[in-house]
């Protein structure tokens, strides 16, 4: 694997801290600023160019690229090189198409989030020891198991607050050879491994750092204790950054290789997807749920303070890390896996069947006829999606539904009670008073389905923005640039700006009887 160029870091160098380099803050307000957002997902990446200013927030994809995992030294790794490529000519087209604007706009930060739990090694010279393995890697199996007969889950939990997932870092790191263990000088999840190669500086954004099992989320600092029973380096772990934290300015070889100005700095952002998509949730006061909903559901309520009781460690919740020090309670749920692979199976048999044919026909259908448990495991692999969804409903004495909109209804009423099941979960075992719930992401654009689950919730549901991980991430990056004050204003500035769409419940009795209220 060639290596992008890199600094010569200690084992832990701090973000620049020259006066002269940091962004503006909130004592040097500036109007508006243009930003990159890196948004990395586990099948494909793009960069957005987006605007932040008092009445203004945009997002426009000016780079897309795939991402693809590869087999290098015997696992299924990320192909960080691609990844690499791709992130610099989406900047490059940023900085292009700002400079192309008739205001003649000059890019001025980057800011990069991917998904949770990865990372890379790096050596005594800040090299990458190996590539990173995929979460979906085979190495870590029966590792959980065997940590939770050491320490018993209790223990983990009353630490992390983190739902038990055998590709949580701390089993990955467990099963890494130990020879690129003694060799290791840091670990950096995926986000700080590529603000590293833009900047060299070394730093573990705290969102992220949450996904790992291995983040004391009450002292909101690494979890010493735990690191040092499960015999793993103390060393590897970084100093934590903050959201809206200046990591650096771009090293010399990459801003020639980019050919940008030299004032482009490279900033945190909530790294963690799910962090600057609930970031952007265009909440108004405390009092709601979110769903980040795509090919799965993050339901949960923003919490001032974990929820580590033994009721939420048996309901399997989760407490990640947010903007400002807040806590994401939620529960990761099956979202709109099951109509996709619905889709691509009836598709790959030759039905002529469109998404927006499908949901125009399953608008017509019975409500309830049939319904399905989807967080049922038996859903999670790709495959006959309708044969397994009507053998559930045979074995659950249901009608079995034998049309294309007959299934699709079935799905979107599962995964409507099951995104009501949760919200009420989330409401009950943390104390939190649920009044409206958003629905950001792909799901979004699913009106349907968000009609159901506020039909399901007995809750007026907000659906909108689409593009919430996006924007998160520029608002964070503007909280930097002292554009916007917080993430209050940051919300405020969604709902002004941004195409929202409110639906109201109806027929809630039909409803509460399947949820068994």
């Amino acid at each position: 694997m060639t290596d992008a160029p890199q600094a010569t870091p200690t084992a832990h160098p701090t973000p620049t801290t020259d006066a002269s380099q940091d962004p503006p803050t909130a004592h040097a307000r500036q109007k508006t600023l243009t930003a990159a957002a890196v948004d990395l997902g586990a099948s494909s990446g793009r960069v957005l160019l987006g605007h932040v200013g008092p009445d203004t927030l945009t997002a426009k994809v000016v780079h897309r690229f795939a991402n693809e995992p590869i087999e290098a030294a015997g696992r299924l790794c990320w192909d960080l090189d691609a990844l690499w490529d791709g992130i610099l000519a989406g900047i490059r087209a940023a900085a292009e198409t700002a400079a192309a604007l008739p205001d003649g706009s000059r890019l001025e930060s980057v800011g990069i989030d991917s998904w949770g739990v990865d990372y890379g090694l790096l050596d005594e010279s800040g090299a990458l020891i190996a590539p990173p393995a995929h979460y979906r890697d085979g190495r870590t199996t029966g590792v959980m198991e065997r940590v939770r007969a050491q320490l018993g889950d209790a223990e983990i939990y009353a630490r992390t607050g983190l739902q038990f997932m055998a590709f949580n870092t701390a089993y990955q790191l467990l099963a890494e050879q130990p020879d690129d263990l003694a060799r290791a000088t840091a670990m950096l999840m995926i986000p700080d491994l590529l603000c590293h190669r833009l900047t060299g500086t070394i730093g573990a954004e705290r969102t992220n750092a949450s996904t790992t099992q291995l983040y004391d989320v009450t002292s909101r600092g690494w979890s010493d204790d735990l690191i040092a029973k499960l015999d793993l380096p103390r060393r590897i772990f970084p100093p934590l950054r903050e959201p809206s934290e200046p990591v650096g300015t771009l090293l010399p070889q990459v801003r020639s290789a980019l050919g940008v100005n030299d004032g482009l700095r490279v900033t945190a952002v909530a790294s963690h997807d799910t962090a600057s998509a609930v970031a952007a949730v265009p909440a108004e006061g405390e009092h709601f749920a979110y769903i980040s909903c795509g090919t799965w559901s993050l339901v949960g309520v923003e919490l001032p303070a974990p929820v580590l009781s033994a009721d939420s460690l048996a309901a399997n919740f989760t407490n990640e890390v947010g903007v400002d020090g807040t806590v994401r309670y939620l529960r990761n749920v099956m979202g709109l896996w099951l109509l996709q692979e619905s889709l691509r199976h009836w598709q790959e048999s030759g039905e002529q069947v469109s998404l927006e044919g499908l949901l125009a026909a399953a608008e017509t259908e019975p409500p309830l006829r049939s319904v399905v448990d989807a967080e049922s495991e038996e859903f999670l692999a790709p495959g006959d999606m309708p044969g397994r969804i009507r053998a559930y409903c045979r074995r659950t004495n249901q009608p079995e539904p034998t049309t294309p909109a007959a299934l699709t209804r079935c799905v979107i009423d599962s995964l409507a009670l099951a995104h009501a099941r949760n919200v009420g979960l989330a409401e009950r075992l943390s104390g939190a008073q649920v009044d409206v719930v958003h629905i950001v992401g792909g799901g979004a654009l699913n009106t349907l389905l968000c009609q159901l689950t506020a039909d399901a919730c007995g809750r007026p549901v907000v659906a909108g923005p689409v593009e919430a991980t996006a924007l998160g991430n520029l608002l964070v990056q503007a909280r930097a640039y002292g554009v916007i004050p917080d993430r209050v204003a940051g919300r405020a500035l969604v709902r002004r700006t941004q195409q929202l769409r409110r639906h109201d419940p109806r027929d809630t009795d039909r409803w509460r009887a399947h949820l068994g209220d």
